[in-house]
C-alpha cells in the first residue's frame, strides 16, 4: 500500500510547477551548502546530490573503478546485504538512484515525509557504509563486463570510443568510464574502496532539495546524512586539449549504414556569447525538424532519418558536436552537406524570422522542464554546478530574448569553424577515406 501511495505522490509531484519557484540558499551547521525549494502541498521530498569528478577520477590502470563502485552502492550497506537493503528500501517506499558519468557521481532520492528519517538513515548507510561484499562485487562486475562485450559489436559504442580516442588523447575522457575487460577484471575490493573515498567527498558536493521540508529540517538531515563522508577527495583532472584537426577518420565495420560523429571547438557556459551560440545551434541543428541540417540533409535530399548538433560543455572541454547516420553509399554526401551548411550559416548568418522562431520555441519550452519536485531538484543542482545564480530560473528567458540578430551573426562568424569540423565515421562508407593522421 505504501508503495502505491508513493507512486501517487510521484504523479502529483509531476504536475506543472508553479511559475514562482523560490530557491533558498542555505548552509548547514556542518558547513554543507544546499539549495532548497519548499513545497508543502504534498508530503514528499526530492533530494539530489552531485559529486564532481566522476569516472575521470579513475587512477591509471584502474579504469572502471568508479563506475563499478557506484554500481555497488545499493548492493548492501551497514548490517544489510544486497537483498536486505532492497527489501528495506521497498518497505519504506523510497526510491534511490545512483549513476556516474565522466564528470560526476549522481545520487537521487525520493521519499515520503512520514518515512524521512528512516529513508535517510538507509541512504546514509549506502553512501557512508557500503559493504562491497565479494559476491556483490562479482555480480556487478559480471554485469559490467557483459556490457563491455556487447559494446564491442555495437556501432554506436564503437563510434563513441573512436571519437573520444581521437579528440581527447591522453585525458581520461579518451577512454570509456566502464573500463576494459582487462581493467575491470583486475579491480580488487581495495580499488573499489579507494574509488569510494576518492569520489564521494564533501569538497566536491552539490545539493538540492525540493518538497515538504523546512530549512532547519534539511540542515539537520544533511549533516547527519553526509557529515561522515571524507572532507576531501582525489584531485580533479585538468583541462583537456581537444584534437580537432578537421577531416575524417573512418573505422571499418561491416554494416549497411554508416554512423558519424562530428565536432569543432565549442563555448564555455559562462562565456558572454553563450546564449547567442545556444540559439545559433538551435537554428543550425538543435531544433529538430525545423533546423537547417534536418531541412537540407533529410527533407531536401533524403540522406538520413535524423541529424542534429548540440553544445557539449563538459568540465574539462567544450565542443560543438553532432551526429548523423546514412547508408554507406550516401554518408559522404551527407557529410558534404553538413560542411556546406556549417559554412553557409557562418557566412550568411541567420534571418530575423529564424531568430524569432527560435526564441519563441526556446522560451516557451523552458517552463515545461519544471514539471515537478524531482525535475526542479535536478535543475537546481545542475545550476549550482554551472555556477549559476538562484534567480537564473526567472531570468533565463530574458537572456534568450536579449540576443540580437547582429550578435548571433557575429558569433556565427567568430565561432563556427568548418576547417576544424572533424568527423569520425563507423561503417564501410563509399568514397570516403581517412584523412586524419
Amino acid at each position: 500500500m505504501i508503495r502505491i501511495l508513493l507512486s501517487l505522490f510521484l504523479v502529483f509531484a509531476a504536475l506543472p510547477a508553479r511559475a514562482d519557484v523560490s530557491v533558498q540558499e542555505m548552509t548547514t551547521p556542518g558547513g554543507l551548502e544546499a539549495w532548497l525549494v519548499e513545497d508543502h502541498s504534498i508530503p514528499f521530498v526530492a533530494l539530489e546530490l552531485r559529486f564532481r569528478g566522476g569516472g575521470s577520477l579513475d587512477p591509471a590502470g584502474k579504469r572502471g573503478a568508479t563506475n563499478l563502485m557506484v554500481g555497488l552502492l545499493e548492493e548492501g550497506a551497514g548490517d544489510m546485504d544486497a537483498q536486505a537493503f532492497a527489501r528495506q528500501t521497498e518497505a519504506l517506499a523510497a526510491d534511490f538512484r545512483y549513476s556516474v558519468n565522466d564528470d560526476r557521481v549522481s545520487v537521487s532520492a525520493r521519499f515520503l515525509s512520514e518515512n524521512r528519517d528512516a529513508a535517510m538513515d538507509l541512504l546514509r548507510k549506502s553512501l557512508v557504509q557500503p559493504r562491497f561484499d565479494p559476491d556483490a562485487i562479482d555480480r556487478v562486475r559480471s554485469q559490467v563486463t557483459s556490457m563491455i562485450r556487447s559494446s564491442q559489436t555495437d556501432p554506436r559504442d564503437l563510434l563513441g570510443k573512436a571519437f573520444d580516442r581521437l579528440v581527447y588523447g591522453e585525458h581520461p575522457y579518451a577512454t570509456s568510464l566502464d573500463g576494459t575487460l582487462e581493467s575491470v577484471e583486475g579491480l580488487t575490493r581495495e580499488d573499489i574502496v579507494a574509488a569510494h573515498a576518492a569520489a564521494l567527498a564533501r569538497d566536491r558536493l552539490y545539493i538540492s532539495a525540493v518538497g515538504d521540508i523546512t530549512e532547519a529540517e534539511l540542515a539537520t538531515l544533511l549533516d547527519e546524512l553526509l557529515g561522515d563522508l571524507p572532507a576531501t577527495g582525489a584531485p580533479l583532472p585538468g583541462p583537456a586539449d581537444p584534437n580537432l584537426p578537421g577531416g575524417v577518420e573512418v573505422v571499418d565495420f561491416a554494416t549497411p549504414q554508416s554512423i558519424a560523429a562530428f565536432a569543432q571547438p565549442g563555448i564555455d557556459r559562462d562565456h558572454p556569447d553563450f546564449f547567442a551560440a545556444y540559439i545559433l545551434n538551435h537554428i543550425l541543428g538543435g531544433g529538430g525538424f525545423e533546423s537547417r541540417l534536418m531541412t537540407e540533409v533529410r527533407e531536401k535530399r533524403g540522406l538520413t532519418y535524423g541529424v542534429y548538433s548540440y553544445l557539449s560543455d563538459k568540465d574539462a572541454a567544450q565542443l560543438w558536436k553532432g551526429s548523423v547516420a546514412s547508408a554507406n553509399d550516401r554518408i559522404a554526401e551527407a557529410i558534404a552537406v553538413i560542411r556546406s551548411e556549417w559554412e553557409r550559416i557562418r557566412t550568411d548568418g541567420v534571418t530575423s524570422q529564424e531568430l524569432q522562431d527560435a526564441k519563441t520555441y526556446l522560451t516557451g519550452a523552458y517552463p515545461l522542464q519544471f514539471e515537478g519536485n524531482g525535475p526542479i531538484a535536478d535543475i537546481a543542482v545542475g545550476m549550482q554546478m554551472e555556477g549559476l545564480p538562484t534567480d537564473y530560473i526567472v531570468n533565463r528567458n530574458d537572456k534568450v530574448n536579449a540576443v540580437t540578430q547582429e550578435q548571433i551573426n557575429r558569433v556565427a562568424k567568430e565561432l563556427l569553424d568548418p576547417e576544424a569540423l572533424t568527423f569520425v565515421v563507423v561503417g564501410q562508407p563509399e568514397g570516403l577515406d581517412s584523412t586524419v593522421n
